[in-house]
Protein backbone atom coordinates (compact mmCIF):
# COMPACT_ATOMS: atom_id res chain seq x y z
CA UNK A 1 0.00 0.00 0.00
CA UNK A 2 2.55 2.36 0.85
CA UNK A 3 4.13 1.60 -2.50
CA UNK A 4 1.79 2.23 -4.55
CA UNK A 5 0.98 5.49 -2.26
CA UNK A 6 4.82 6.87 -2.93
CA UNK A 7 4.77 5.44 -6.73
CA UNK A 8 1.78 7.90 -7.17
CA UNK A 9 3.17 10.97 -5.50
CA UNK A 10 6.53 10.24 -7.18
CA UNK A 11 4.50 10.33 -11.15
CA UNK A 12 2.73 13.48 -9.90
CA UNK A 13 5.95 14.93 -8.78
CA UNK A 14 7.37 14.20 -12.27
CA UNK A 15 4.40 15.36 -14.06
CA UNK A 16 4.63 18.77 -11.96
CA UNK A 17 8.58 19.16 -12.05
CA UNK A 18 7.85 18.23 -16.31
CA UNK A 19 5.13 21.13 -16.55
CA UNK A 20 7.10 23.93 -15.50
CA UNK A 21 10.25 22.85 -17.11
CA UNK A 22 7.38 23.29 -19.95
CA UNK A 23 6.46 26.61 -19.17
CA UNK A 24 10.22 27.82 -18.86
CA UNK A 25 11.17 26.55 -22.21
CA UNK A 26 8.09 28.50 -23.78
CA UNK A 27 9.29 31.48 -21.89
CA UNK A 28 12.52 31.47 -22.94
CA UNK A 29 11.57 31.01 -26.80
CA UNK A 30 9.52 33.68 -26.44
CA UNK A 31 11.84 36.25 -24.82
CA UNK A 32 14.38 34.76 -27.91
CA UNK A 33 11.67 35.88 -30.26
CA UNK A 34 10.76 38.68 -28.87
CA UNK A 35 14.53 39.87 -29.42
CA UNK A 36 14.90 38.66 -32.51
CA UNK A 37 11.97 40.64 -34.06
CA UNK A 38 12.79 43.96 -32.58
CA UNK A 39 16.65 42.83 -33.97
CA UNK A 40 14.68 42.86 -37.31
CA UNK A 41 12.80 46.21 -36.61
CA UNK A 42 15.87 48.04 -35.46
CA UNK A 43 17.39 46.79 -38.96
CA UNK A 44 14.56 47.54 -41.09
CA UNK A 45 14.28 51.16 -39.98
CA UNK A 46 18.17 51.62 -40.63
CA UNK A 47 17.69 50.11 -44.46
CA UNK A 48 14.55 52.17 -44.73
CA UNK A 49 16.66 55.05 -43.54
CA UNK A 50 19.33 54.20 -45.87
CA UNK A 51 17.16 53.93 -48.71
CA UNK A 52 15.36 57.02 -47.91
CA UNK A 53 18.94 58.39 -48.13
CA UNK A 54 19.85 56.92 -51.58
CA UNK A 55 16.44 58.04 -52.93
CA UNK A 56 17.09 61.52 -52.11
CA UNK A 57 20.50 61.67 -52.98
CA UNK A 58 19.41 60.42 -56.46
CA UNK A 59 16.35 62.63 -56.75
CA UNK A 60 18.62 65.60 -56.02
CA UNK A 61 21.26 64.47 -58.78
CA UNK A 62 18.37 63.89 -61.58
CA UNK A 63 17.05 67.12 -60.36
CA UNK A 64 20.62 68.78 -61.13
CA UNK A 65 20.62 66.86 -64.19
CA UNK A 66 17.73 68.26 -65.40
CA UNK A 67 18.79 71.59 -64.63
CA UNK A 68 21.67 71.52 -66.08
CA UNK A 69 19.97 70.15 -69.44
CA UNK A 70 17.31 72.51 -69.00
CA UNK A 71 19.88 75.54 -69.32
CA UNK A 72 21.54 73.56 -71.99
CA UNK A 73 18.65 73.82 -74.04
CA UNK A 74 17.37 77.44 -73.03
CA UNK A 75 21.02 78.64 -74.27
CA UNK A 76 20.35 76.95 -77.42
CA UNK A 77 17.57 78.37 -78.13
CA UNK A 78 18.43 81.61 -77.53
CA UNK A 79 21.64 81.30 -79.69
CA UNK A 80 18.87 79.97 -82.47
CA UNK A 81 16.77 82.97 -81.57
CA UNK A 82 19.88 85.24 -81.84
CA UNK A 83 20.86 83.83 -85.46
CA UNK A 84 16.64 84.00 -86.38
CA UNK A 85 16.87 88.07 -85.69
CA UNK A 86 20.29 88.57 -87.35
CA UNK A 87 19.07 86.81 -90.23
CA UNK A 88 15.71 89.22 -89.84
CA UNK A 89 17.61 92.36 -89.66
CA UNK A 90 19.81 90.88 -92.78
CA UNK A 91 16.68 90.28 -94.77
CA UNK A 92 14.76 93.71 -93.54
CA UNK A 93 18.42 95.48 -94.84
CA UNK A 94 18.02 94.18 -97.92
CA UNK A 95 14.51 94.95 -98.56
CA UNK A 96 15.56 98.56 -97.77
CA UNK A 97 17.80 98.48 -99.94
CA UNK A 98 15.62 96.83 -102.73
CA UNK A 99 12.72 99.48 -101.88
CA UNK A 100 15.36 101.90 -102.87
CA UNK A 101 16.06 100.63 -105.87
CA UNK A 102 12.21 100.39 -106.96
CA UNK A 103 11.50 104.27 -105.65
CA UNK A 104 14.81 104.98 -108.07
CA UNK A 105 13.65 102.51 -111.21
CA UNK A 106 10.12 103.93 -110.40
CA UNK A 107 11.17 107.66 -111.48
CA UNK A 108 13.04 106.77 -114.09
CA UNK A 109 10.12 105.44 -115.89
CA UNK A 110 7.87 108.19 -114.79
CA UNK A 111 10.53 110.39 -116.77
CA UNK A 112 10.47 108.12 -119.84
CA UNK A 113 6.73 107.78 -119.93
CA UNK A 114 6.59 111.61 -120.09
CA UNK A 115 9.18 111.96 -122.95
CA UNK A 116 7.47 108.97 -125.18
CA UNK A 117 3.76 111.29 -123.92
CA UNK A 118 5.50 114.56 -126.00
CA UNK A 119 6.85 112.12 -128.62
CA UNK A 120 3.52 110.69 -129.43
CA UNK A 121 2.03 114.09 -129.44
CA UNK A 122 5.10 115.10 -132.11
CA UNK A 123 4.26 112.32 -134.25
CA UNK A 124 0.34 112.47 -134.10
CA UNK A 125 0.88 116.45 -135.13
CA UNK A 126 3.12 114.74 -138.08
CA UNK A 127 0.56 111.94 -139.10
CA UNK A 128 -2.41 115.41 -139.54
CA UNK A 129 0.22 117.06 -141.56
CA UNK A 130 0.74 114.19 -143.48
CA UNK A 131 -2.79 113.18 -143.80
CA UNK A 132 -3.51 116.50 -145.07
CA UNK A 133 -0.51 116.67 -147.33
CA UNK A 134 -1.91 112.98 -148.60
CA UNK A 135 -5.50 114.54 -149.13
CA UNK A 136 -4.08 117.60 -150.95
CA UNK A 137 -2.70 115.38 -153.34
CA UNK A 138 -5.73 113.47 -154.03
CA UNK A 139 -7.41 116.48 -154.91
CA UNK A 140 -5.43 117.64 -157.05
CA UNK A 141 -4.94 114.08 -158.78
CA UNK A 142 -8.97 114.09 -158.78
CA UNK A 143 -8.83 117.33 -161.27
CA UNK A 144 -6.15 116.14 -163.59
CA UNK A 145 -7.59 113.06 -163.99
CA UNK A 146 -11.54 113.67 -163.85
CA UNK A 147 -12.07 110.46 -161.74
CA UNK A 148 -13.03 110.55 -158.05
CA UNK A 149 -11.47 108.01 -155.94
CA UNK A 150 -14.85 106.15 -155.45
CA UNK A 151 -14.75 105.96 -159.27
CA UNK A 152 -11.19 105.10 -160.08
CA UNK A 153 -11.14 102.09 -156.93
CA UNK A 154 -14.42 100.61 -158.81
CA UNK A 155 -12.37 101.10 -162.26
CA UNK A 156 -9.33 98.63 -160.91
CA UNK A 157 -11.39 96.69 -158.87
CA UNK A 158 -13.83 96.09 -162.59
CA UNK A 159 -10.43 95.22 -164.28
CA UNK A 160 -8.72 93.10 -161.96
CA UNK A 161 -11.88 90.80 -161.71
CA UNK A 162 -12.23 90.24 -165.45
CA UNK A 163 -8.56 89.97 -165.34
CA UNK A 164 -8.63 86.93 -162.28
CA UNK A 165 -11.48 85.34 -163.87
CA UNK A 166 -10.17 84.37 -167.01
CA UNK A 167 -7.58 82.93 -165.20
CA UNK A 168 -9.11 81.38 -162.72
CA UNK A 169 -11.39 79.75 -165.50
CA UNK A 170 -8.49 79.19 -167.60
CA UNK A 171 -6.78 77.02 -164.64
CA UNK A 172 -10.16 75.35 -164.02
CA UNK A 173 -10.16 73.89 -167.28
CA UNK A 174 -6.35 72.66 -167.37
CA UNK A 175 -7.18 71.22 -163.95
CA UNK A 176 -10.04 69.50 -164.78
CA UNK A 177 -8.10 68.30 -168.02
CA UNK A 178 -5.99 66.92 -166.29
CA UNK A 179 -8.03 65.10 -163.39
CA UNK A 180 -9.91 63.47 -166.02
CA UNK A 181 -6.93 62.17 -167.38
CA UNK A 182 -5.17 60.58 -164.14
CA UNK A 183 -8.15 60.44 -161.73
CA UNK A 184 -9.41 57.13 -163.37
CA UNK A 185 -5.80 55.49 -163.63
CA UNK A 186 -5.11 56.58 -159.86
CA UNK A 187 -8.03 55.42 -158.79
CA UNK A 188 -6.97 51.68 -160.67
CA UNK A 189 -3.74 51.91 -159.32
CA UNK A 190 -5.32 51.98 -155.72
CA UNK A 191 -7.83 49.49 -156.19
CA UNK A 192 -5.27 46.77 -157.46
CA UNK A 193 -1.99 47.46 -154.90
CA UNK A 194 -4.87 47.38 -151.91
CA UNK A 195 -6.07 44.03 -154.13
CA UNK A 196 -2.47 42.69 -154.29
CA UNK A 197 -1.82 43.63 -150.41
CA UNK A 198 -4.87 41.62 -149.71
CA UNK A 199 -5.49 38.49 -150.98
CA UNK A 200 -8.15 35.98 -149.40
CA UNK A 201 -8.84 32.39 -149.86
CA UNK A 202 -12.55 32.04 -151.41
CA UNK A 203 -14.73 29.63 -149.59
CA UNK A 204 -18.08 28.68 -149.86
CA UNK A 205 -20.48 28.51 -147.49
CA UNK A 206 -22.75 24.99 -147.98
CA UNK A 207 -25.87 23.76 -146.24
CA UNK A 208 -24.65 20.57 -144.77
CA UNK A 209 -22.37 19.15 -142.31
CA UNK A 210 -21.29 15.64 -142.08
CA UNK A 211 -20.78 13.62 -139.54
CA UNK A 212 -18.35 10.79 -139.08
CA UNK A 213 -19.67 7.56 -137.22
CA UNK A 214 -17.32 4.87 -135.48
CA UNK A 215 -19.55 2.14 -136.91
CA UNK A 216 -22.82 1.43 -138.54
CA UNK A 217 -24.26 0.67 -135.51
CA UNK A 218 -24.61 4.60 -134.50
CA UNK A 219 -27.08 4.98 -136.82
CA UNK A 220 -29.74 2.81 -134.96
CA UNK A 221 -28.91 3.92 -131.61
CA UNK A 222 -29.30 7.92 -133.33
CA UNK A 223 -32.32 6.77 -134.53
CA UNK A 224 -33.75 5.05 -131.68
CA UNK A 225 -36.66 3.00 -130.60
CA UNK A 226 -39.56 3.86 -133.09
CA UNK A 227 -37.50 6.88 -133.98
CA UNK A 228 -37.39 8.46 -130.99
CA UNK A 229 -34.01 9.87 -130.76
CA UNK A 230 -34.21 11.34 -134.12
CA UNK A 231 -37.14 13.38 -133.19
CA UNK A 232 -36.20 14.49 -130.44
CA UNK A 233 -32.69 15.55 -132.10
CA UNK A 234 -34.55 17.73 -135.39
CA UNK A 235 -37.09 18.96 -132.72
CA UNK A 236 -34.24 20.81 -130.30
CA UNK A 237 -32.02 21.49 -133.12
CA UNK A 238 -34.05 22.70 -136.07
CA UNK A 239 -31.49 20.62 -138.19
CA UNK A 240 -32.70 18.10 -140.49
CA UNK A 241 -30.84 14.56 -139.88
CA UNK A 242 -30.60 12.67 -143.35
CA UNK A 243 -29.92 8.85 -142.30
CA UNK A 244 -29.02 7.29 -145.31
CA UNK A 245 -26.67 4.40 -147.21
CA UNK A 246 -23.56 6.45 -146.94
CA UNK A 247 -20.95 4.15 -144.81
CA UNK A 248 -20.12 5.46 -141.50
CA UNK A 249 -21.75 9.16 -141.67
CA UNK A 250 -24.77 11.05 -141.56
CA UNK A 251 -25.79 14.51 -143.04
CA UNK A 252 -27.04 17.93 -141.16
CA UNK A 253 -28.86 19.66 -143.22
CA UNK A 254 -29.95 23.31 -142.50
CA UNK A 255 -29.87 27.02 -143.78
CA UNK A 256 -28.54 27.97 -140.94
CA UNK A 257 -24.90 27.91 -140.25
CA UNK A 258 -25.33 28.19 -136.42
CA UNK A 259 -28.04 25.55 -136.27
CA UNK A 260 -25.55 23.25 -137.78
CA UNK A 261 -22.65 23.90 -135.74
CA UNK A 262 -24.51 23.47 -132.76
CA UNK A 263 -26.34 20.09 -134.21
CA UNK A 264 -22.90 18.87 -135.16
CA UNK A 265 -21.53 19.50 -131.46
CA UNK A 266 -23.75 17.82 -130.07
CA UNK A 267 -24.20 14.86 -132.04
CA UNK A 268 -20.59 14.47 -131.68
CA UNK A 269 -20.75 14.72 -127.94
CA UNK A 270 -23.39 12.30 -127.81
CA UNK A 271 -21.51 9.86 -130.13
CA UNK A 272 -18.25 9.95 -127.57
CA UNK A 273 -20.66 9.81 -124.73
CA UNK A 274 -22.46 6.09 -125.69
CA UNK A 275 -25.55 7.76 -123.73
CA UNK A 276 -28.69 8.31 -126.26
CA UNK A 277 -31.87 8.95 -125.55
CA UNK A 278 -34.41 12.43 -125.54
CA UNK A 279 -33.39 13.27 -122.27
CA UNK A 280 -29.78 13.03 -122.38
CA UNK A 281 -29.93 14.35 -125.97
CA UNK A 282 -31.56 18.34 -124.56
CA UNK A 283 -29.23 18.13 -121.39
CA UNK A 284 -26.30 18.08 -124.19
CA UNK A 285 -28.06 20.99 -126.38
CA UNK A 286 -28.40 22.75 -123.49
CA UNK A 287 -24.84 22.97 -122.59
CA UNK A 288 -24.07 23.18 -126.15
CA UNK A 289 -26.15 26.45 -126.13
CA UNK A 290 -24.15 27.80 -123.13
CA UNK A 291 -20.53 27.25 -125.14
CA UNK A 292 -21.49 28.61 -128.02
CA UNK A 293 -21.96 31.71 -126.64
CA UNK A 294 -18.24 32.26 -125.52
CA UNK A 295 -16.90 30.92 -128.77
CA UNK A 296 -19.03 33.58 -130.34
CA UNK A 297 -17.22 36.25 -128.28
CA UNK A 298 -13.96 34.22 -129.23
CA UNK A 299 -14.56 34.69 -133.37
CA UNK A 300 -15.24 38.32 -132.23
CA UNK A 301 -12.03 39.09 -130.16
CA UNK A 302 -9.65 37.55 -132.91
CA UNK A 303 -11.31 39.29 -135.24
CA UNK A 304 -10.58 42.84 -133.43
CA UNK A 305 -7.32 40.99 -132.20
CA UNK A 306 -6.55 40.50 -136.39
CA UNK A 307 -7.66 43.88 -137.12
CA UNK A 308 -5.77 45.44 -134.45
CA UNK A 309 -9.38 47.15 -133.13
CA UNK A 310 -9.21 48.58 -129.52
CA UNK A 311 -12.23 49.76 -127.20
CA UNK A 312 -15.43 48.11 -128.71
CA UNK A 313 -18.24 47.30 -126.65
CA UNK A 314 -19.07 43.56 -125.54
CA UNK A 315 -22.13 43.60 -126.46
CA UNK A 316 -21.04 44.49 -130.16
CA UNK A 317 -18.14 42.13 -130.20
CA UNK A 318 -20.50 39.35 -129.92
CA UNK A 319 -22.45 40.50 -132.75
CA UNK A 320 -19.23 40.35 -134.57
CA UNK A 321 -18.38 36.86 -133.42
CA UNK A 322 -21.86 35.61 -134.82
CA UNK A 323 -21.06 36.83 -138.40
CA UNK A 324 -19.09 33.97 -138.53
CA UNK A 325 -22.43 31.98 -138.81
CA UNK A 326 -24.61 33.64 -141.00
CA UNK A 327 -24.20 34.17 -144.38
CA UNK A 328 -24.51 36.26 -148.06
CA UNK A 329 -25.01 34.93 -151.22
CA UNK A 330 -23.18 31.91 -149.98
CA UNK A 331 -20.16 34.38 -148.65
CA UNK A 332 -19.26 33.66 -144.90
CA UNK A 333 -20.41 37.24 -143.20
CA UNK A 334 -18.07 37.66 -140.45
CA UNK A 335 -15.24 36.53 -143.67
CA UNK A 336 -15.96 39.54 -145.94
CA UNK A 337 -16.60 41.61 -143.39
CA UNK A 338 -12.71 41.33 -142.37
CA UNK A 339 -11.73 41.44 -145.86
CA UNK A 340 -13.62 44.58 -146.50
CA UNK A 341 -11.84 46.01 -143.07
CA UNK A 342 -8.59 45.11 -144.95
CA UNK A 343 -9.58 46.22 -147.64
CA UNK A 344 -10.89 49.65 -146.23
CA UNK A 345 -7.85 50.33 -144.61
CA UNK A 346 -5.37 49.02 -147.37
CA UNK A 347 -7.08 51.55 -149.25
CA UNK A 348 -7.00 54.38 -146.58
CA UNK A 349 -3.75 54.10 -146.06
CA UNK A 350 -2.52 54.68 -149.92
CA UNK A 351 -4.32 58.56 -149.50
CA UNK A 352 -3.22 59.26 -145.80
CA UNK A 353 -6.64 58.64 -144.27
CA UNK A 354 -7.30 57.07 -140.79
CA UNK A 355 -6.39 53.46 -141.11
CA UNK A 356 -7.59 51.99 -138.05
CA UNK A 357 -10.64 53.94 -138.40
CA UNK A 358 -11.70 52.83 -141.75
CA UNK A 359 -10.93 49.17 -140.34
CA UNK A 360 -13.49 49.74 -137.71
CA UNK A 361 -15.99 50.78 -140.14
CA UNK A 362 -15.41 47.94 -142.28
CA UNK A 363 -15.92 45.36 -139.83
CA UNK A 364 -19.00 46.67 -139.17
CA UNK A 365 -20.70 47.75 -141.83
CA UNK A 366 -22.79 44.40 -142.21
CA UNK A 367 -22.88 44.44 -138.55
CA UNK A 368 -26.83 44.67 -138.82
CA UNK A 369 -26.98 40.95 -140.89
CA UNK A 370 -26.25 39.53 -137.40
CA UNK A 371 -29.75 39.99 -135.87
CA UNK A 372 -31.80 40.49 -139.48
CA UNK A 373 -33.63 37.65 -138.99
CA UNK A 374 -34.58 38.20 -135.79
CA UNK A 375 -35.40 42.20 -135.85
CA UNK A 376 -37.55 43.79 -138.60
CA UNK A 377 -36.00 46.16 -140.90
CA UNK A 378 -33.07 45.79 -143.45
CA UNK A 379 -29.30 44.89 -142.05
CA UNK A 380 -28.61 48.69 -142.86
CA UNK A 381 -30.96 50.00 -140.36
CA UNK A 382 -30.75 47.61 -138.04
CA UNK A 383 -26.63 48.16 -137.99
CA UNK A 384 -27.21 51.77 -138.00
CA UNK A 385 -29.17 51.85 -135.07
CA UNK A 386 -27.02 48.88 -133.18
CA UNK A 387 -23.29 51.31 -133.95
CA UNK A 388 -25.54 54.15 -132.38
CA UNK A 389 -26.78 52.35 -129.34
CA UNK A 390 -23.21 51.06 -128.58
CA UNK A 391 -21.31 54.44 -128.76
CA UNK A 392 -19.96 54.42 -132.47
CA UNK A 393 -18.71 57.29 -134.35
CA UNK A 394 -20.46 59.30 -136.24
CA UNK A 395 -17.86 58.38 -139.08
CA UNK A 396 -18.56 54.51 -138.51
CA UNK A 397 -22.16 55.23 -138.60
CA UNK A 398 -22.44 56.82 -141.76
CA UNK A 399 -20.35 53.97 -143.01
CA UNK A 400 -22.97 51.33 -142.57
CA UNK A 401 -25.77 53.62 -144.01
CA UNK A 402 -23.74 54.62 -146.85
CA UNK A 403 -22.38 51.13 -148.22
CA UNK A 404 -25.36 50.44 -150.29
CA UNK A 405 -26.03 53.78 -151.60
CA UNK A 406 -29.01 54.17 -149.74
CA UNK A 407 -27.20 57.57 -147.33
CA UNK A 408 -25.07 60.10 -148.92
CA UNK A 409 -21.27 59.37 -147.96
CA UNK A 410 -20.32 62.16 -145.43
CA UNK A 411 -16.26 61.29 -145.22
CA UNK A 412 -13.44 59.47 -147.41
CA UNK A 413 -13.85 56.86 -145.10
CA UNK A 414 -17.50 55.91 -145.99
CA UNK A 415 -16.95 55.88 -149.46
CA UNK A 416 -13.50 53.67 -149.15
CA UNK A 417 -16.03 51.13 -147.05
CA UNK A 418 -18.71 51.27 -150.05
CA UNK A 419 -15.65 50.77 -152.70
CA UNK A 420 -13.73 47.61 -150.52
CA UNK A 421 -17.73 46.24 -150.10
CA UNK A 422 -17.87 46.07 -154.02
CA UNK A 423 -14.91 44.47 -154.15
CA UNK A 424 -15.09 42.26 -152.05
CA UNK A 425 -18.47 41.14 -152.89
CA UNK A 426 -17.21 41.03 -156.94
CA UNK A 427 -14.95 38.77 -157.34
CA UNK A 428 -15.32 35.55 -158.91
CA UNK A 429 -16.59 32.63 -157.00
CA UNK A 430 -17.24 35.07 -153.79
CA UNK A 431 -21.17 34.55 -153.70
CA UNK A 432 -23.53 32.32 -154.78
CA UNK A 433 -26.99 34.13 -155.41
CA UNK A 434 -29.21 31.00 -155.44
CA UNK A 435 -27.89 29.16 -152.72
CA UNK A 436 -29.37 33.24 -151.06
CA UNK A 437 -32.51 32.51 -152.33
CA UNK A 438 -32.90 28.98 -150.98
CA UNK A 439 -31.87 30.41 -147.50
CA UNK A 440 -34.28 33.44 -148.08
CA UNK A 441 -36.89 31.23 -149.14
CA UNK A 442 -36.25 28.79 -146.12
CA UNK A 443 -36.27 32.07 -143.89
CA UNK A 444 -39.49 32.90 -145.08
CA UNK A 445 -41.01 29.79 -144.65
CA UNK A 446 -39.80 30.02 -140.88
CA UNK A 447 -41.15 33.35 -140.38
CA UNK A 448 -44.59 32.38 -141.78
CA UNK A 449 -44.86 30.47 -138.85
CA UNK A 450 -43.34 32.37 -136.57
CA UNK A 451 -45.81 35.58 -136.75
CA UNK A 452 -48.86 33.52 -135.58
CA UNK A 453 -49.39 33.59 -131.88
CA UNK A 454 -48.95 30.79 -129.88
CA UNK A 455 -45.85 29.47 -131.67
CA UNK A 456 -42.81 28.83 -129.69
CA UNK A 457 -40.44 27.61 -132.52
CA UNK A 458 -40.44 26.84 -136.21
CA UNK A 459 -37.91 25.19 -138.61
CA UNK A 460 -37.77 24.58 -142.21
CA UNK A 461 -36.61 20.96 -142.86
CA UNK A 462 -36.15 18.53 -145.99
CA UNK A 463 -34.50 21.42 -148.23
CA UNK A 464 -37.72 23.34 -147.30
CA UNK A 465 -39.98 20.89 -147.85
CA UNK A 466 -41.35 20.65 -144.08
CA UNK A 467 -42.25 23.29 -142.22
CA UNK A 468 -41.67 21.55 -138.39
CA UNK A 469 -43.45 23.80 -135.83
CA UNK A 470 -43.24 23.72 -131.75
CA UNK A 471 -46.20 25.49 -129.92
CA UNK A 472 -46.93 26.62 -126.75
CA UNK A 473 -48.79 23.74 -124.59
CA UNK A 474 -49.82 25.95 -122.12
CA UNK A 475 -51.33 28.52 -124.80
CA UNK A 476 -52.27 25.96 -127.35
CA UNK A 477 -54.98 22.84 -127.17
CA UNK A 478 -55.59 20.15 -129.35
CA UNK A 479 -57.92 21.72 -131.55
CA UNK A 480 -56.05 25.27 -131.75
CA UNK A 481 -52.69 23.06 -132.96
CA UNK A 482 -55.21 21.78 -135.76
CA UNK A 483 -55.91 25.31 -137.05
CA UNK A 484 -52.81 27.02 -136.88
CA UNK A 485 -51.74 24.38 -139.13
CA UNK A 486 -54.34 25.09 -141.43
CA UNK A 487 -53.78 29.04 -140.77
CA UNK A 488 -50.29 28.08 -141.50
CA UNK A 489 -51.17 26.41 -144.74
CA UNK A 490 -53.71 29.07 -146.39
CA UNK A 491 -50.65 31.80 -145.08
CA UNK A 492 -47.67 30.05 -147.28
CA UNK A 493 -50.42 29.14 -150.62
CA UNK A 494 -50.95 33.32 -150.32
CA UNK A 495 -47.71 34.87 -149.71
CA UNK A 496 -44.93 32.32 -151.06
CA UNK A 497 -44.07 31.05 -154.07
CA UNK A 498 -42.44 27.48 -153.64
CA UNK A 499 -41.81 24.35 -155.77
CA UNK A 500 -43.67 20.84 -154.88
CA UNK A 501 -45.46 20.76 -151.61
CA UNK A 502 -44.98 21.76 -147.98
CA UNK A 503 -45.46 19.55 -145.24
CA UNK A 504 -46.66 20.94 -141.94
CA UNK A 505 -46.35 19.48 -138.32
CA UNK A 506 -47.47 21.39 -135.38
CA UNK A 507 -46.08 19.42 -132.37
CA UNK A 508 -47.70 20.39 -129.01
CA UNK A 509 -46.43 18.58 -126.27
CA UNK A 510 -46.59 18.82 -122.44
CA UNK A 511 -44.04 17.23 -119.49
CA UNK A 512 -44.12 17.30 -116.38
CA UNK A 513 -40.76 17.10 -114.33
CA UNK A 514 -39.75 16.40 -110.73
CA UNK A 515 -36.10 15.99 -109.03
CA UNK A 516 -35.50 13.33 -106.26
CA UNK A 517 -33.21 14.29 -103.62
Amino acid sequence: MNNIVFSILLIMIGLVCGFGLTLLVNLLRENATSNKIALMLEEAKKNAEKVKRDTIMEAKEKAYQLKNDVDKEIKEKKAELKETENRLLQRENSMDKRDELYQKREATLDSREEKLTQKQKEIQEEQGKVEELKKQQLDLLEQISGFSKEKAHDLVMKNVKEAMSREIALYISEQETEAKLTVEKKSKELIVTSMQKYASDIASDQTVTVVSLPNEEMKGRLIGREGRNIRTIEAVTGVDLIIDDTPEAVVLSSFDPLRREMARIMLETLIKDGRIHPTRIEEVYDKVCKDMKDKIMEYGNEALFELGITKMAPELIELVGRLHFRTSYGQNALQHSLEVAQLSGLLAGEISEDVTLAKRAGLLHDIGKAVDHEIEGSHVSIGVELAKKYGEGEVVVNAIASHHGDTEATSVVASLVAVADSLSASRPGARNDSLENYIKRLSDLENVANDIEGVEKAYAMQAGRELRVIVKPEEVDDLEAHRIARDIKEKIEATLKYPGTIKITVVRETRAQEEAK
